[in-house]
């Protein structure tokens, strides 16, 4: 499901954390990223995602 995710924050990086951590502040900003800069909203979601999901051992 992490591949997945980051595939999705490559393409449409409000929907990658949209699916980790629904809508809240982090949502909004990577909105508000996304608007100002197709990278930066890259960037913050790819940052989101791993620091969320937790590591498998």
């Amino acid at each position: 499901m992490t591949i997945l995710r980051l595939l999705l924050t490559i393409l449409l990086p409000p929907l990658g954390v949209f699916l980790t951590v629904g809508i809240g502040a982090q949502f909004w900003i990577n909105i508000l990223l996304t608007i100002l800069g197709y990278i930066p909203g890259i960037v913050h979601g790819v940052w989101v995602i791993a620091k969320r999901t937790p590591t498998e051992p």
